[in-house]
């Protein structure tokens, strides 16, 4: 409890104005969860107040086309993330309520141990903890873990001393105040040891050790690629494909070709590059101009420029837009690219 009284009084005074402190309502804390599983808060932020504004509740979530969810979920990444929310909303829909329980919650689609204790003591004031980066990486440093905190047993260790140290009575501040700790100063590189609340019984910190806990033994590599694609633009539309809506990745998801994609074309200029991962792949994605020399085939198909907003859009679509300053969100601009025109 020693513990967790000072990481509650630190973080009262010290704690970020985030949206989704300012409620209790769980279904906006589940939304605030899901979009945080491997996202940035900073990238969150403007996603989940527009997704709000569309989809206030979990009716109005269950009662969206896909494509339409999608749209409002695109940027974002790991899109199994915007059709499990839908799935569970329409799971509310028939109890007629959001789940009251931790069982019921960790239940969800998509929702997992630490989602669920998050939810369950925030929304609910239930003495769950569960682990995410931020807190094992606190946790880990704290006890001093010289185990691989890649390995089940050794997360089990971490959870179990996190669950030992629970504030029974505000059990949403103690995992809230773990996670902000991991996020601003626990830090992965060059952590803000002098500020910690905790650094005079951290383990790590003690021994000097800060630096090089928590152990994380990395076994695969990641594998770099080069892509071309292909910007065709044909008075107000551009030539994209669909994936098929049972992809394995991103289906339903709108993208540039690539050349062998298009029957007939002309490639022109390169209109820049950028970077794009995946899991263990990275790529360097090149954009080229080019034009239509023939039949374009059926798999490709000509999209509106100021329909673009209102489709699921693949991340290196919306970087190419960026690229040529055409924001999705008002797509009909004039962009660099008018000046390749002929």
């Amino acid at each position: 409890m020693k513990l967790a009284r000072r990481l509650k009084d630190w973080f009262e005074k010290n704690q970020r104005d985030l949206p989704w402190r300012r409620t209790r309502d769980p279904y906006r804390i589940w939304l605030s969860e899901i979009m945080l599983q491997q996202t940035r808060v900073t990238a969150v932020i403007p996603y989940y107040e527009r997704f709000l504004e569309r989809f206030p509740d979990y009716g109005s979530l269950a009662a969206a086309s896909e494509s339409e969810l999608l749209a409002y979920w695109s940027g974002l990444g790991y899109y199994s993330r915007a059709r499990n929310l839908q799935k569970a909303a329409k799971l509310m829909v028939e109890q007629g309520a959001f789940p009251q329980t931790y069982e019921g919650i960790r239940a969800l689609p998509g929702v997992g141990d630490y989602t669920a204790a998050a939810v369950a003591s925030i929304a609910f004031g239930m003495p769950h903890v569960g682990l995410d980066g931020n807190i094992v990486r606190v946790m880990a440093r704290w006890t001093a873990e010289a185990g691989d905190v890649k390995q089940t047993a050794v997360r089990a260790r971490l959870l179990e001393v996190a669950r030992n140290h629970i504030d029974r009575k505000n059990p949403g501040v103690y995992k809230q105040s773990l996670m902000e700790l991991g996020a601003t100063i626990c830090l992965p590189k060059a952590p803000k040891c002098l500020y910690c609340p905790i650094n005079d019984d951290c383990g790590a910190k003690l021994q000097g050790l800060q630096n090089t806990i928590p152990i994380q033994i990395r076994n695969k590599h990641p594998v770099f690629e080069a892509k071309t694609v292909l910007w065709i633009r044909v008075e107000d539309s551009v030539l994209l494909w669909q994936r098929a809506s049972d992809s394995r990745r991103l289906a339903g998801f709108w993208e540039l070709p690539e050349p062998e994609m298009v029957a007939g074309v002309r490639r022109g200029a390169m209109l820049g590059e950028f970077s794009h991962g995946i899991v263990n792949h990275r790529y360097r994605i090149y954009l080229f101009e080019a034009k239509l020399s023939g039949n374009a085939g059926d798999l490709l198909k000509l999209v509106r420029l100021d329909q673009l907003k209102e489709l699921p859009l693949s991340t290196v679509l919306r970087k190419s837009l960026r690229l040529l300053k055409l924001d999705p969100r008002r797509a009909g601009q004039k962009g660099v690219n008018d000046d390749h025109e002929s």
